[in-house]
């Protein structure tokens, strides 16, 4: 399994299973009901406030889905004669959270921090200017300028919300993702986060000022309107933050191996592009050559995700890996072997 986002490979792990398990006779399989009625219970504060604390914000608010978190945020927040302005390669959930608000977006190319500020000079007199931007990006694997958005932003008095989904648990020292991992945790003004990749879980969480998570929590029509994350969910989020906070060796293993797999694939000759992370594309290119060597991949027993147009641009078609703590490094060695043979196989190495 190198498809999926269980960075710390937490999903199986005994501890987690048992809270899981406990919440589930305490509280039942679910709640019936949105935050605002009945769908707020006691583990679902805790977890907010356990949440806050590690992040080191004022507070949090979770959502039922991470794609809610950014719809929910952005979508509120955003008004009339607001700017927003995205990286192209944002995840669709922000994109989404943009179109659902009143405010108007402009799309900066990925990474191109030139872009970004002649996008910021050509609109300087928006009323309200905020710059959204994933931390690490899901198919590149590569991670945000912040430390030029930053500078960006207070040069242009812009606000700054960042997606870390696939940073949390991964980035930093502590594991707080993208700010922390640049030392500019003070200049952010929104972290979103996701339940289902580090966490082990489903779900999200937006952290920030207390007033603005304040505003959010009564304003938000994707909060208020859906029903709650239920308890099992919530009980494997809490388990999971004690580990991460507790097993540091995990995310050194995790960096440990996406080390390996940047330089074996780079050494065997594969184009993994701008990757920093444990998210490790390899180019293929053209979309029918890259579900044929999908398909090999599948029938010697690898399981990886093939990422075709318009999910990225044409030509570019490419082999999504991603790596988890609790791989072996025999796993890892019949990865390699298998991505050697079926690669001189096709003629890309």
């Amino acid at each position: 399994m190198i498809g999926s986002n269980n960075y710390l490979g937490l999903t199986d792990h005994p501890y987690v299973i048992e809270e899981i398990h406990k919440a589930v006779d305490k509280y039942g399989s679910g709640c019936t009901g949105s935050r605002f009625l009945n769908g707020t219970l006691d583990i679902h504060v805790k977890l907010e406030e356990e949440l806050a604390e590690f992040m080191q914000r004022q507070a949090v608010l979770v959502f039922s889905t991470g794609f809610q978190t950014n719809q929910g945020t952005i979508a509120t927040l955003v008004g009339k004669d607001d700017l927003i302005l995205g990286d192209r390669s944002n995840h669709a959930s922000i994109v989404d959270g943009c179109r659902l608000s009143f405010g108007e977006l402009r799309k900066y190319r990925h990474n191109d921090m030139a872009d970004l500020e002649r996008q910021l000079q050509r609109n300087h007199n928006a009323r309200g200017k905020l710059i959204v931007t994933d931390g690490v990006f899901s198919m590149e694997g590569d991670i945000a300028n912040l430390p030029c958005i930053v500078e960006l932003a207070q040069k242009h008095d812009a606000r700054i919300m960042v997606d870390d989904a696939h940073s949390i648990g991964v980035l930093g020292e502590n594991g707080r993702g993208t700010a922390e991992h640049h030392h500019l945790e003070n200049k952010v003004d929104l972290i979103m986060g996701t339940f289902s990749k580090s966490f082990a879980s489903i779900g999200g969480f937006i952290a920030g000022d207390e007033e603005v998570i304040h505003y959010i929590k009564h304003f938000s029509r994707a909060l208020i309107f859906s029903a709650s994350p239920p308890p099992a969910a919530v009980a494997a989020v809490r388990a999971t933050l004690k580990i991460l906070r507790s097993e540091p060796e995990r995310r050194r293993r995790l960096w440990e191996i996406t080390r390996r797999m940047h330089r074996e694939f780079k050494a065997m000759g594969y184009d993994i592009g701008t990757t920093e992370t444990p998210i490790v594309p390899v180019y293929i290119g053209e979309d029918m050559k890259t579900f044929a060597f999908w398909k090999a991949l599948t029938e010697a027993g690898l399981f990886t995700n093939p990422i075709v147009s318009p999910a990225v641009p044409p030509g570019r078609a490419l082999i999504r890996t991603s790596y988890t703590a609790t791989h072996t490094d025999s796993q890892l060695d019949r990865v390699l072997q298998t991505f050697h043979d079926i690669g001189k196989q096709f003629g890309i190495i």
